[in-house]
């Protein structure tokens, strides 16, 4: 099971449940990364999405305690447990855990890769995503170079969990 995320160098993710900033690369990388596979979200995520849909080219999950919760283009879990039994049915290297912050800590235990893209500077943040660099049982096995749009300097990495 993958992540797929964009942090600042705080490791920030959000402010106010919108994301810290609009990178089109990051989501160029996203739209490819996922498409075809399996998305997981949680529900304030989900309806922060466009069109307050799912998204196209792949199998939408929305993790709710609302039993009664409906999303358009999407199939609603209740549980970790539910949430593992859906994602099952797809390839391992196909499901995509998309966020917020509350999802991406219940599953970081069940993922081998996150893919991040790294904004290096720090914006104002409530969500945070886990230090994986703090965190040894992560590693970073690749890193691009740096890249820059307007007036942001961000770069991809990839996280593999340490199998020792």
């Amino acid at each position: 099971m993958n992540m797929i995320v964009c942090v600042d160098d705080r490791w920030g993710i959000g402010c106010g449940e919108r994301l810290l900033v609009n990178v089109p690369d990051d989501k160029r990388f996203f739209r490819e990364q996922t498409t075809g596979g399996v998305v997981l979200a949680g529900r304030k995520t989900m309806e922060t999405l466009p069109g307050h849909k799912g998204l196209p080219g792949r199998k939408n999950l929305v993790m709710t305690h609302d039993p009664q919760y409906q999303f358009p283009d999407a199939v609603s879990v209740h549980t970790v447990e539910e949430a593992l039994r859906e994602l099952g049915r797809y390839e391992e290297d196909r499901q995509y855990i998309i966020g917020g912050g509350e999802i991406y800590k219940l599953f970081l235990p069940y993922c081998t890769r996150v893919y991040v893209t790294k904004v290096h500077q720090t914006f104002p943040a409530d969500i945070f995503f886990p230090d994986l660099d703090a965190d040894p049982a992560w590693k970073p096995v690749s890193r691009s170079e740096c890249l820059r749009y307007e007036d942001l300097v961000y770069q991809f990495l990839t996280y593999e969990k340490n199998t020792i």
